[in-house]
């Protein structure tokens, strides 16, 4: 028996076993009080939308949600390219314990944090439920911790809201999808967690606009077919 292959088959068995679900908090890693070194500062600006700031303070007339719908490139690629209505977009880490995070800690599982896009929008150009409608599109929220092939409660479907307002119609959509799934023939339960917006930490600035940087190819997206247009 080879103990060394034993060990690293082991080791990878409980790496991925950890993901499934989130840890309790006084298990998750310690975090830093300090940005990453690796993220983006005060003064930075985005790729695609060239010039536009990835920090607050935005426009006045914007507001701010942040959608988990797994790998963040694809997920603000998504967003940042919509014809209209967004003002800027960012990926980073929410709804964890661990504070300001790393990519590869993130990953590992033990932070609790969920990969998320940030989509600063402007709601006279944009309603929240048009964004709600592409999100539900885009992904498949039945994936429980999962999207295509990444795996783990990094990958899990949000929505973290920062408005009552976003809440109710979150909830609303989520309703009327469910409805579109089962028509599709899907049984499967909506597994996204509605909750409010904790703290958003930037990712790395690698990460940043990713596909906007020359790196387009991969999408780990797996929409279910369903659309909100059939009932229109």
């Amino acid at each position: 028996v080879n103990v060394f292959l034993l060990g690293v088959t082991g080791y990878l068995l409980s790496t991925l076993l950890g993901k499934r679900e989130l840890y309790s908090p006084e298990d998750c890693l310690p975090g830093t009080q300090l940005p990453i070194a690796d993220a983006p500062r005060d003064g930075a600006t985005h790729v695609w939308l060239q010039g536009r700031p990835l920090f607050p303070p935005y426009p006045a007339d914007t507001e701010s949600v942040l959608f988990g719908m797994g790998c963040f490139w694809c997920s603000e690629n998504l967003f940042m390219r919509l014809r209209r209505g967004i003002f800027s977009t960012a990926v980073g880490y929410a709804g964890g314990v661990s504070p300001n995070p790393t990519y590869q800690e993130v990953c590992g599982g033990k932070t609790n944090h969920a990969e998320v896009v940030k989509v600063v929008y402007k709601h006279g150009e944009v309603s929240f439920e048009e964004l709600l409608h592409k999100f539900w599109e885009e992904h498949d929220p039945t994936t429980r911790n999962r999207q295509g092939n990444d795996f783990g409660t990094p990958y899990r479907s949000a929505i973290y809201y920062y408005t009552q307002e976003q809440r109710v119609l979150a909830e609303k959509t989520k309703q009327e999808f469910q409805e579109l799934l089962k028509k599709k023939g899907v049984d499967d339960l909506i597994s996204t967690e509605i909750l409010p917006a904790g703290e958003f930490y930037y990712a790395e600035s690698y990460h940043q606009q990713y596909d906007a940087r020359g790196n387009q190819g991969y999408c780990g997206l797996r929409p279910t077919g369903a659309r909100f247009s059939a009932t229109r």
